[in-house]
């Protein structure tokens, strides 16, 4: 949102809970906030997941002109509670809508497209719930992939098709108000997928809430006919660079007050070039075990596990099976200090207390009513 990195801004180590406060910091300028001051509408249907307890932390006091979706992750797909409470929103006004999810999502999308005033260019954030947990899927879905024994697989993989599906409407929808050829789409996971529920990362090691590669290294796809040459690029980048380099492909001024993590990487991949990249740092703490830490420069990639530290060549050895800290002492010495001021970003906050609920919480009937105004 902010091609910042979270650990400014105290989001480092893990989400914002339930019956967390806390959220993205009001003084961060979001992506939808540089869009919006050019002239775009902006809107968001999906996960909003940046806090959701007072209206300044919600989509529509961050950029967006319109919201639809819900406030926190991991809602049930089909009754669109977290919780006893529903979850489940047009633009501060609950909705007790029938239908799955990922499904509405992607109707709403297209609505929103349909509907957006054509005089004025438009950018649309459509962050998917699916293939998050609870699994959940609809039976047509999980009757197609029946073949696949283990339950998760086969409800993971499901999900995953209607995602697909959704996607799928959303461009016919572009195709059909013949804007194709105007629109940048870009694809991406925010993480790697957690193995435990049915996610499948190849060979890479561990998956998400580690810093390993399994956790860290996932596909992205752009797509702009006439402008982006098909192909397959090896370019290093990030989800902070997302800001910068839409903003270049669409000739958008980044005007923010605090200076950006993330870079122009228009140029590169619209030319089909590679750049090597500075140092990218990654942080984690799951719902248990010690904070994780990684900082990759170049192809070498130190990764810290509470006290214990190992370092890999990932260009070559991406799979990251060996440890060659021991053979490299002055690097890991170099690396780790580079690593140390990273983590001294980290504000002071409650991010690491609020993992578990204070006994005494009480979940509201309804979230979008109970965020303060």
């Amino acid at each position: 949102m902010t091609g910042r990195h979270p650990i400014r801004y105290g989001l480092a180590y893990s989400v914002v809970r339930p019956w967390s406060h806390y959220g993205l910091s009001p003084a961060e300028t979001t992506i939808a906030d540089v869009f919006r001051e050019a002239g775009y509408q902006t809107a968001i249907t999906g996960k909003w997941h940046l806090g959701h307890t007072h209206v300044r932390l919600l989509p529509r006091s961050r950029g967006f002109d319109h919201f639809y979706g819900h406030v926190n992750g991991a809602i049930d797909y089909f009754a669109h509670n977290r919780g006893e409470a529903i979850d489940w929103q047009r633009n501060g006004e609950t909705l007790k809508e029938k239908g799955y999810t990922t499904d509405l999502l992607a109707a709403e999308a297209s609505r929103w497209i349909r509907a957006r005033d054509r005089s004025r260019p438009f950018f649309l954030y459509v962050p998917w719930n699916a293939p998050h947990t609870p699994l959940q899927a609809p039976d047509d879905l999980l009757n197609k992939y029946s073949f696949i024994k283990e339950t998760r697989s086969r409800t993971y993989a499901a999900m995953v098709d209607a995602m697909d599906r959704g996607i799928g409407q959303v461009i016919s929808t572009l195709e059909q108000e013949q804007i194709i050829g105007d629109t940048l789409i870009v694809f991406l996971s925010d993480n790697g997928g957690p193995r435990g529920a049915g996610a499948d990362n190849g060979s890479l090691r561990a998956g998400k809430a580690t810093v390993f590669e399994g956790g860290l290294r996932v596909p992205a796809a752009m797509y702009w006919r006439g402008q982006i040459k098909p192909g397959i690029t090896d370019q290093v980048a990030t989800i902070l660079d997302l800001l910068p380099t839409l903003a270049s492909a669409a000739g958008v001024r980044v005007n923010t007050p605090q200076p950006l993590d993330g870079i122009d990487l228009w140029p590169q991949l619209s030319a089909g070039k590679v750049i090597e990249r500075g140092e990218l740092f990654f942080a984690v703490q799951g719902d248990t075990g010690p904070k994780q830490h990684a900082l990759r420069l170049g192809p070498w990639k130190l990764v810290r596990i509470g006290a214990t530290e190992h370092l890999f060549d990932v260009v070559n050895d991406p799979d990251e099976k060996n440890d060659v800290a021991a053979a490299n002492s002055e690097r890991v010495n170099y690396l780790r200090a580079r690593m140390d001021k990273w983590i001294a970003l980290h504000p002071p906050s409650e991010i690491i207390t609020s993992q578990h609920p204070h006994p005494g919480w009480v979940p509201p009937s309804d979230w979008a009513q109970a965020a303060v105004r």
